[in-house]
Parts: C-alpha cells; structure tokens; sequence
C-alpha cells in the first residue's frame, strides 16, 4: 500500500492508497463500482461517498481540502 503526505498534493489517489496530511489526519478511499466511499481518519463508516463529477470538501488542521472524482479508479485530493 502506497503512502503520501501533504508535500505530494494535489495528487491522484488511488484504491489502496492513504495520504496523511500536515496535521496527521489521514484519507483513502474503497471502490463500489464508481462510487467512492471516503475515509477520513481510521473509521470504518465513510464520511462521504463521492460518484463521478461530485466533489467533498473538508477542513483539516486549519487548511480546507477539496476531494472529486471521474470515472476510474483514482480520486484527486488537493489543498484550496
């Protein structure tokens, strides 16, 4: 499993993958077909789910992070 920080954003995510940002917070995300079940820190429920063309934006450690997906198996997280 491949692991990113905030240094590597903006950056596609891919199943499997985490990214933990500055303030130790940590997102992934499990594939149900082309929805995209976002989880932030280690909870097992989603805080989102995210479909092709949506987007999810949440605030962490004082920065604001925007989440969106097309078709595929990869979602873009960036700082705004």
């Amino acid at each position: 499993m491949s692991s990113f920080t905030e240094t590597d954003l903006p950056l596609e995510l891919n199943d499997g993958e985490i990214v933990t940002l500055a303030d130790g917070t940590s997102v992934r995300f499990e594939s149900s077909g082309e929805a995209k079940d976002i989880m932030i820190n280690d909870g097992f429920s989603p805080a989102a789910t995210l479909f092709p063309g949506n987007e999810h934006v949440f605030e962490a450690g004082g920065n604001t992070y925007r989440l969106s997906c097309e078709f595929g198996n990869a979602m873009k997280i960036e700082r705004v």
